[in-house]
């Protein structure tokens, strides 16, 4: 096979980093609280090595690809979509792994945001005489670690919360009806970002009213399906132990409650295997998600999923900490002033006021469109960094 012809050496470049994120994304919701990471090894036009990071623990992608590639990595180039690490983890540092292999030439597409490497892995390259380059597709590198790089920069795992809603902002009618808004197509892309995702959490009034598993039930996916780990705000540990989301035996489940709960109530729930989390609670007596992202930080997961009600979001949404939002829009007119808004909440004031984002993209799920929005959150709501 003849090497591919490109018309400059950007394009090139372009190309194989191109690869190198393919490669990453194989192993999308699988590495944390590493980033994602794919590697290609060039050697006269040819890919004599590909590889990626499977999960926390395993060969990084630049070890994967230069397993694979063998002596035909010497004199060779190679093509990743993040900064080779410099530092001692879980696993030696790659850029040592490069310098050995004899490489000529490393493409990154991004510098690490991790303060350990952070240009640190490019110096060494440099320093042992071989020739660098980083930034390409570099909004595509991004995109794609956008949880890791949100975990490192702001020590909070990156929220998306996906709402589903009729043409009029309405999740229920004024009886309380909600099934079903969106079409099937709509609901099974719902458990395809569960499986891309480390947690997930809904509100005690949708596991009430619905019994829901929370679990991901892929049907002809490649891979298998992975169910996150489930969050559930309870302050008061009232949630009936018998729910179906507390069957431990899918997936982690952790409950964050107030001080003073039942004590048979709790023990029901740990000889299920449930963790349960004694948190502060406000004048209302709730939990603030603030306290959950501190939860799932600590499990070292990078991207929650926030499902449920109209209430639940507008709490995320208030407390400023929402990063992504997917709405889901089915071809539906609910009316009614009494029907239940998408979200609740005692809502903005102004309009100069209101939460605002970006459209990042637009797609059919059958009959519903689905927006995926950027939201901007103020400032002030993010926390103060820590050590």
């Amino acid at each position: 096979m003849s090497a591919p012809r490109f018309a400059s050496s950007a394009e090139r470049d372009e190309h194989y980093m191109g690869l190198a994120l393919a490669e990453a994304a194989r192993a999308v919701g699988r590495t944390s609280p590493n980033p994602m990471v794919g590697c290609v090894i060039v050697r006269d036009g040819e890919v004599v090595g590909r590889g990626h990071h499977e999960r926390a623990g395993s060969a990084h992608a630049e070890v994967a690809a230069l397993r694979e590639a063998g002596d035909r990595a010497r004199g060779a180039e190679l093509f990743v979509n993040l900064e080779p690490c410099s530092h001692h983890g879980r696993t030696p540092p790659c850029a040592e792994a490069v310098v050995k292999a004899g490489l000529r030439r490393v493409v990154a597409g991004m510098i690490d945001p991790d303060p350990r490497v952070s240009g640190r892995g490019m110096r060494r390259l440099v320093e042992a005489g071989i020739e660098t380059r980083t930034g390409v597709l570099e909004d595509a590198c991004r995109e794609l670690n956008k949880a890791f790089i949100t975990h490192v920069t702001r020590q909070r795992p990156y929220v998306t919360l996906k709402l589903a809603a009729s043409l009029d902002g309405r999740i229920a009618t004024r009886t309380g009806d909600s099934k079903w808004i969106t079409g099937p197509e709509s609901r099974q892309r719902v458990h395809v970002l569960r499986d891309e995702v480390d947690a997930i959490v809904v509100g005690s009034g949708t596991l009430r009213a619905d019994n829901p598993r929370l679990t991901t039930r892929l049907e002809g996916a490649e891979r298998p399906g992975r169910s996150p780990h489930r969050y559930v705000l309870d302050p008061t540990l009232r949630l009936d132990p018998a729910l179906l989301v507390f069957d431990t035996r899918t997936a982690p489940v952790t409950v964050l409650h107030g001080p003073g709960v039942s004590d048979e109530r709790a023990a029901a729930l740990r000889a299920r295997g449930v963790e349960l989390i004694e948190s502060s609670t406000d004048a209302d007596g709730r939990i603030s998600p603030r306290s959950l992202l501190e939860a799932v930080r600590a499990h070292e997961q990078l991207h929650l999923l926030v499902e449920g009600g109209g209430e639940f979001a507008a709490s995320f949404l208030e407390a400023g900490c929402v990063d992504r939002l997917l709405l889901f829009l089915a071809p539906v007119v609910i009316g009614g002033r009494d029907a239940v808004p998408v979200v609740g909440g005692a809502g903005a004031a102004l309009v100069a006021e209101a939460t605002r984002g970006a459209v990042r993209a637009v797609e059919r799920t059958g009959e519903d469109v689905l927006m995926d929005i950027r939201l901007q959150p103020a400032p002030s709501h993010e926390p103060a960094p820590t050590p």
